[in-house]
């Protein structure tokens, strides 16, 4: 069997375990995924979206729902200008509903037929006639710089929301919301995570917005600064901490040691932090007397009592100090370092908003659905908060789905099965990105928004027509280019697969690139050529950093644009003799080797069929979702027995093993190995095998078993 397993101390999976308080199987999974620091652990072992990001932690989120909110109050009309694909139509779909419940009239417009990506002059134009005066860009805009000018003169604000990569010159946009770029005037260091899908960018800004919205019913927040003050005893001293938040987000923080007596607090820094300010503490009567022990009698300070308001949410933190709360902490134990008492008054005041205000809601919750499929279509990394918005979308999709995705899950048979990360990647997003692949992106777009049943189905329909027309086209660009790609790869060293056509449509190069990337554990680019300007995309593997080919070969780019790992370009056909030479130098320099390790199965964890029990299907039921940047988790079992074997499948092409590890008979699927199995062939029944599998939850007549999904097995020599 192909397969690498990395070894990892014993020492560090105790560490780990003992760290994040899991079981060892769970710590050395984490550690051969190198996944030993709180901050990324958090997100893989916590669930809660209270680990959300605050979307005002984008510098330009607040000038962006001022604007939107200005535009609401003048009846402002607005056109949402999105993309053709699935990330593009989601996050048109989320700021379009959105706008329309803050009362504003919207339109949308989204590249159909031939028409190019991004904003373009013609619609900037089209939008004036149409007396519309605000543009908002979802999955595109930041590289529109000229058409956003031109915008700026005829009088019509750009919100850009946005997650490409930014060029040397940014658009002078009204505002820039986009987590791969930092305002370089702001005072902070832009939003923590930069691989957003560009409709979770969009559902950012529609959370921003509601937050907006529901200030002043219940503490009024939105685009005011409050302040948080804590104190505590250091050293023969009074410790004075306070921090300043607006909308939320950290704006500023002081600290003051004080000798008992011996200043007076107008010759501190607290009297100008404290100047305007709402002030919240826990425990006002003893924040009260430390202040009196270190100034003297006579200060009159104003403080709201979280310490009473709290509790009436939340009964368990009743009459608790911030110390014990902070020993309390589920969260504590990721922290790098120990967090202070002022971290975890901060902490608890964000807990008390969010559940006083309602600030994660229904509308979140649905958001989320198809942030979730923006999130999987566009292939972006499963990890920190994207792991949250794909497993709350999921969780959501499957309690009820959203009009319109639940007629496309409905027409491709999928109706009352239980969708995970997988099959969403496998059958909805590709199936939702076919009509912008074919031409048709307004079919997919109509069928999220349209409040007609009968209108839902039928495009549902059509979608589910034009997907297996598009399977097809794939499979037979593949045959055709299969040949070529081989021969590619040699050609430039081993190191880039390319491949270009005047038979490949250019919907499809981003697919047909991405399984020879897959099959050849190498870069690739696949070319539609036609008389003109040619399209082109360009998929990575390995992690390798596609922005060395891009910058190389710019020059002879007509546009491009796109991801670290898929991006994509337009060059003119007379230059398609001159890139192909160029990437020859790229294939000389660039950094990049195909290693046997990359083309093995990395096994995750070996478990002898004495551990292999249904309980650790709780471990990959706690790790999902599964996809780019973390693939599902591979094991290893060696020395099993089959009891038994049976064929499935119309023309039984297919194995269903029954394995036994003991207490424990599992059931174990190995496709398209009917012809493996048999006396005298490589496993029959009473064979002991060492294999490599998957493990899944088949759901089957209203139960829930768990299963095993063979990659690969050989008889054991144990």
């Amino acid at each position: 069997m192909n397969y690498y397993k990395q070894e990892i101390p014993p020492e560090m999976v105790k560490q780990v375990a003992a760290k994040f308080g899991c079981n060892l199987q769970m710590a050395s999974i984490l550690a051969r995924r190198g996944i030993t620091s709180g901050d990324e652990a958090i997100y893989f072992l916590e669930h809660s979206d209270n680990l959300m990001h605050n979307p005002f932690l984008f510098s330009g989120m607040e000038d962006a729902v001022d604007r939107i909110l200005d535009g609401a109050e003048e009846q402002e009309r607005v056109l949402i200008f999105g993309d053709r694909d699935v990330d593009g139509i989601t996050a048109t779909t989320i700021l379009y509903n959105t706008l329309k419940s803050l009362g504003l009239e919207v339109t949308c417009k989204i590249p159909t037929g031939d028409e190019s990506y991004g904003l373009s002059i013609e619609a900037v134009e089209a939008a004036v006639k149409e007396s519309i005066s605000l543009i908002i860009t979802v999955d595109n805009g930041i590289s529109c710089v000229a058409e956003i000018a031109h915008a700026n003169e005829l009088g019509i604000d750009v919100i850009i929301t946005d997650h490409h990569l930014p060029q040397e010159e940014v658009p002078q946009a009204y505002a820039i919301i986009n987590p791969k770029w930092t305002d370089p005037e702001a005072k902070d260091a832009g939003y923590p995570f930069r691989d957003l899908s560009g409709c979770a960018v969009a559902y950012k800004l529609c959370a921003a917005l509601r937050f907006a919205k529901k200030s002043g019913q219940e503490l009024d927040l939105y685009g005011h600064t409050i302040c948080l003050l804590n104190t505590r005893p250091g050293n023969d001293a009074i410790i004075i901490e306070a921090v300043k938040l607006r909308n939320l987000v950290e704006i500023a923080r002081l600290t003051e040691t004080i000798i008992p007596e011996s200043i007076k607090i107008s010759d501190t820094r607290l009297p100008r932090f404290f100047e305007g300010m709402e002030i919240f503490a826990w425990d006002v009567a003893g924040r009260k007397k430390d202040f009196v022990a270190a100034f003297g009698k006579g200060i009159d300070l104003y403080l709201l009592d979280l310490a009473t308001e709290i509790p009436k949410l939340f009964p368990s933190m009743q009459g608790k100090s911030l110390y014990r709360l902070k020993e309390e902490s589920r969260y504590a134990k990721y922290a790098e370092e120990a967090p202070g008492e002022l971290d975890v008054l901060i902490n608890l005041f964000n807990l008390w908003v969010r559940k006083k205000g309602n600030l994660f809601s229904d509308e979140d919750r649905a958001d989320l659905q198809l942030a979730a499929l923006g999130t999987i279509a566009d292939i972006m990394p499963l990890r920190n908060e994207n792991r949250l918005i794909v497993n709350i979308g999921i969780e959501e999709i499957n309690k009820k789905a959203l009009p319109g995705l639940s007629d496309l899950i409905l027409a491709l048979g999928l109706s009352g099965k239980k969708l995970d990360s997988h099959e969403i990647s496998w059958q909805i997003t590709p199936a939702l990105n076919t009509a912008g692949r074919m031409g048709c992106p307004e079919k997919a777009l109509q069928m999220l928004l349209s409040e007609n049943i009968a209108e839902r189905s039928a495009l549902a329909a059509e979608i589910r027509e034009l997907n297996e027309e598009r399977k097809q086209k794939v499979e037979d660009s593949l045959e055709l280019l299969w040949k070529e790609a081989e021969e590619s790869l040699q050609e430039y060293q081993n190191k880039l697969v390319y491949v270009a056509s005047d038979k490949l449509d250019p919907g499809i190069a981003g697919l047909v690139a991405g399984r020879f990337a897959g099959r050849f554990a190498a870069p690739a680019i696949a070319v539609s050529v036609n008389d003109t300007v040619c399209k082109g995309s360009i998929r990575s593997t390995g992690g390798f950093d596609l922005t060395f080919i891009m910058d190389y070969c710019k020059s002879l780019f007509v546009k491009s644009g796109g991801h670290t790992f898929a991006t994509g370009f337009s060059i003119e056909r007379a230059n398609l003799q001159a890139f192909s030479e160029k990437l020859k130098q790229v294939a000389e320099e660039m950094p990049f080797t195909r290693s046997e390790e990359a083309e093995k199965i990395k096994i995750d964890a070996e478990l002898p069929p004495a551990y292999l029990k249904p309980e650790v299907i709780s471990i990959v039921d706690t790790l999902a979702p599964y996809g780019a940047d973390f693939e599902k988790l591979h094991f290893l079992t060696q020395g099993i027995l089959i009891s038994d074997i049976n064929f499935m499948g119309t023309t039984s092409q297919h194995v269903k093993l029954t394995l036994d590890a003991g207490a424990t008979k599992w059931p174990a699927i190995y496709w398209r190995a009917a012809e493996k199995a048999g006396p005298g062939r490589e496993f029959e029944k009473g064979d002991k095998i060492d294999l490599i599998y998957t493990m899944e939850h088949n759901y089957f007549n209203g139960q829930d078993r768990p299963q095993l999904l063979i990659e690969d097995l050989e008889r054991s020599s144990k």
